[in-house]
């Protein structure tokens, strides 16, 4: 099997607000997110790749026009957790890249989440 990823990056605003008031992420607070997709195949293509990494630029389109600098709690169906943000990625991307195995969202450094079916 054949595995490619990519990685995009943006900045942007949240706040779990369901959180008790003392909790930290339930304040208005940002991160400089990285999101890294994952896609596979069994065979590579005539070109020698699983996916052209300039065939992603709607990813980067919607990350760039959507997400970057946006406060997340008004741009996004779900609450805005790293797990959740992983998910709605991955749904809503996965019909237009059939080999889409898996999305990652890292809010900082150390931390991520990962979705995959």
């Amino acid at each position: 099997m054949f595995k490619i990823r990519k990685e995009f990056a943006f900045s942007a605003s949240h706040c779990l607000d369901h959180l008790p008031e003392e909790h930290p992420c339930a304040r208005v607070h940002g991160h400089n997110y990285v999101v890294t997709i994952e896609l596979w195949s069994s065979h590579l293509n005539q070109n020698g790749f699983v996916k052209d990494y300039r065939e992603l630029q709607s990813i980067k389109d919607f990350i760039d026009n959507k997400l970057d600098h946006r406060h997340l709690n008004d741009v996004l169906p779900c609450m805005p957790t790293a797990e959740l943000i992983a998910s709605h990625l991955f749904i809503l991307f996965r019909n237009e890249y059939p080999q889409l195995m898996a999305i990652e969202v890292s809010e900082t450094p150390k931390t991520s989440a990962r979705y995959e079916p």
